[in-house]
């Protein structure tokens, strides 16, 4: 499905991002709230980009002949698409590009230590295109626009799978095959889903709704 995804795009012809971006525009960091606010709760601290802001960032992807930041992803998200698609202010496809490889990009956009960016061809004499905030800020956007929602299978293969632990690999893995159609149990030895991402991060890194609303969601899928 990704490489699927990922051709369609790329098959339109057109140049990815802005084609003098990465010279004209600088990094954008996220905005970190005051150490006075954050202090006063358990909560994150780190803002989602401004809209603008993120197509900015999208517009300094350089449409490299080699994406090095594709290879530089443990999970082999398809970022110079889902940059350009930001830059171009069209969140909804970019979504679903950044689904076609990652089930729980707001675990990843908040948490992943971002090898991606040290890959990026920008880094080797400028600062990296800010890839972990774009995605970050995708779905975010989606969530706000009630883009993520269940998908069931079409029909049921009739056939019962159990997967044993639910961190972020457990969870992926039984709503990949709940939605092919298969029945999942998803077993946890702590008393809520989510495994390392609910008992070993805390929650200024990354809320634990985050989790809830994907288990919910799962559950409408069908495990």
């Amino acid at each position: 499905m990704a490489r699927a995804v990922g051709a369609a795009f790329r098959n339109k012809g057109r140049a990815m991002g802005k084609i003098t971006g990465f010279m004209e525009l600088e990094r954008i960091r996220e905005v970190a709230l005051p150490v006075e606010e954050r202090v006063r709760n358990y909560r994150e601290f780190i803002l989602t980009l401004k809209d603008d802001d993120a197509a900015k960032q999208g517009a300094r992807c350089m449409d490299c002949g080699i994406p090095f930041c594709q290879s530089g992803c443990p999970i082999h998200n398809i970022i110079p698409d889902w940059n350009d698609l930001v830059y171009r202010h069209q969140w909804r496809q970019a979504l679903d590009v950044l689904h076609s490889t990652n089930n729980f990009p707001e675990f990843t956009g908040r948490v992943c230590p971002a090898p991606c960016e040290a890959a990026c061809t920008l880094n080797i004499n400028d600062d990296p295109v800010g890839i972990k905030s774009i995605e970050h800020f995708i779905i975010d956007r989606g969530w706000e626009e009630g883009w993520v929602v269940p998908q069931p299978p079409v029909a049921r293969t009739g056939k019962r799978v159990a997967v044993v632990g639910s961190g972020p690999a457990g969870m992926a893995c039984a709503q990949q095959l709940a939605r092919a159609g298969h029945d999942i149990v998803l077993f946890e030895k702590n008393d809520r889903i989510g495994g390392l991402l609910r008992y070993g991060i805390p929650d200024f890194k990354m809320e634990k709704y985050h989790i809830d609303r994907r288990v919910e969601q799962m559950r409408a899928e069908g495990v």
